[in-house]
């Protein structure tokens, strides 16, 4: 994270279990998913899971509970996901920066099998919370994971040969990196990822995600990040000199055309669809009220080949 902020123990805001809010489909989903049905109870148990994995890193999303928002489904291009189990035989699913894998957990809920589905953080923790929220194990969550970092080699290289064309996928959940599935997945979700870095990485980012994808009709990426109406840098939370570069609509989609044009396929059977979207949350660095919102454009996207 090129934002270190989040990481010093002195500047690190302090968390406010007041943020915690669970209403309707999504207090059902984590009642059925944790087994709890206490609502009190289950509160607890959310916030003792928060509390552990601040410890780690103080990412926003932990502080301000937004990992437990079902953000896949939320996606315009969600539908079109799960259309492509009628599409294809055993299509695979990557969730990267999954962090706690609430959006995994989803997608298995939604019909997608477990087994054909891999997440990927920076934090094995994470992902080990993730087990600890929802009262599992990898017996009995045998989804795939592996940890480390999208723009090493170790986790990515767009170079290597990956599989042979013809050899069989090895279980997701025994794989240590994702290059024997370069051009083999079918779906990539990754939200709340791209603008934590710069406008050169970003790039290098969506590179290496491609080189991950199947390329095949119906096969998508898509997300949401921090967004503007024109390019540039974002300088919303002055007390904290926090910086971060955002792309537009405009700049998303034409950085997606020339990545397929260079890396020499048909950008006219590319569609890359991007929109604004306001909202609001608490003050991710903190605040004397936390009751003050942040305002945030979020761009709302996927990248679909047709």
């Amino acid at each position: 994270m090129e934002n270190s902020i989040w990481a010093d123990p002195a500047t690190k805001p302090k968390l406010d279990p007041n943020i915690y809010q669970l209403h309707g489909d999504l207090l059902l989903f984590f009642k059925e998913q944790t087994g709890i049905q206490d609502e009190d109870e289950l509160k607890q148990h959310v916030l003792g899971v928060q509390a552990k994995a601040y410890e780690i890193f103080g990412y926003p999303c932990i502080r301000l509970l937004t990992f437990l928002q079902l953000g896949i489904s939320e996606l315009p291009g969600y539908k079109h996901v799960l259309s492509l189990l009628e599409k294809y035989p055993d299509p695979i699913l990557l969730d990267i920066g999954c962090c706690f894998g609430v959006d995994v957990r989803k997608v298995v809920v939604d019909g997608w099998p477990v087994d054909k589905i891999i997440g990927s953080d920076i934090q094995q923790g994470f992902w080990d919370f993730g087990h600890l929220l929802f009262k599992s194990t990898p017996e009995s969550f045998p989804a795939g994971f592996i940890v480390g970092d999208a723009f090493d080699s170790a986790l990515i290289d767009p170079e290597s040969k990956g599989l042979d064309e013809n050899a069989p996928l090895p279980p997701l959940n025994q794989l240590k990196s994702l290059s024997p599935l370069l051009h083999k997945i079918s779906a990539i979700h990754v939200s709340s990822v791209f603008h934590l870095f710069s406008e050169e990485r970003q790039r290098e980012l969506a590179g290496r995600l491609l080189s991950l994808l199947a390329i095949r009709p119906g096969s998508i990426i898509l997300g949401m990040h921090c967004g503007l109406q024109e390019a540039g840098i974002w300088e919303g939370l002055e007390e904290s000199n926090f910086r971060m570069f955002c792309h537009s609509p405009n700049s998303w989609k034409k950085l997606w055309k020339d990545l397929f044009k260079e890396a020499g396929y048909d950008e006219q059977k590319v569609e890359v669809d991007a929109a604004l979207l306001d909202v609001k949350t608490a003050n991710p660095v903190g605040s004397t009220d936390e009751a003050l919102p942040v305002n945030w454009t979020m761009l709302v996207w996927s990248v679909k080949i047709i």
